[in-house]
């Protein structure tokens, strides 16, 4: 499967397993499988895949978003904007990284690829580095350590 930039997709259940103790946002079968996952490559090591998980309680990030706002001048925890016409929430704060063998299949709609518009794609991105970068230096925006996870799928790749 060619994983592309910008597209979503969904995590094999044996990812979750694997990351238990993360408390990462897990896979919830009600007819639908949910949640599903923006993702890009990582800008160092293409092996590495980041995902962001999107959520549609708009409102909710709303107001935390706000009330982030007023305590710092930048926050990189959340994006908004629409998927597959609902409003979303693309929650950078819970990022991670994952390789290809744990990718089940790319999220797709009346058999057409879910787009999202080109400036909220990039700020995703942008966003998400940012985070990245932060962890790098041992800031961790998310609530769990994503360099860790990420030296993990490193080093079982090259095992």
């Amino acid at each position: 499967m060619v994983i592309e930039d910008g597209k979503f997709y969904f995590i094999k259940d044996e990812f979750f397993k694997i990351f238990k103790e993360y408390k990462l946002m897990e896979n919830k079968e009600s007819g639908n499988k949910r949640p599903c996952y923006f993702c890009f490559r990582d800008k160092f090591n293409k092996e590495i895949v980041w995902f962001v998980p999107i959520s549609t309680k708009y409102e909710k990030y709303e107001k935390i978003y706000e009330h982030k706002k007023q305590k710092q001048h930048k926050v990189y925890n959340f994006v908004f904007g629409e998927v597959v016409g609902k409003q979303a929430v693309f929650l950078v704060q819970n990022l991670f990284p994952t390789t290809e063998e744990y990718i089940l299949e790319k999220y797709v709609t009346e058999n057409k690829d879910v787009e999202i518009a080109l400036n909220v794609r990039n700020k995703v991105i942008a966003y998400a580095r940012q985070v990245i970068m932060m962890a790098e230096r041992g800031i961790n925006i998310p609530f769990y350590n994503i360099i860790e996870m990420k030296n993990i799928l490193l080093e079982d790749k090259n095992a």
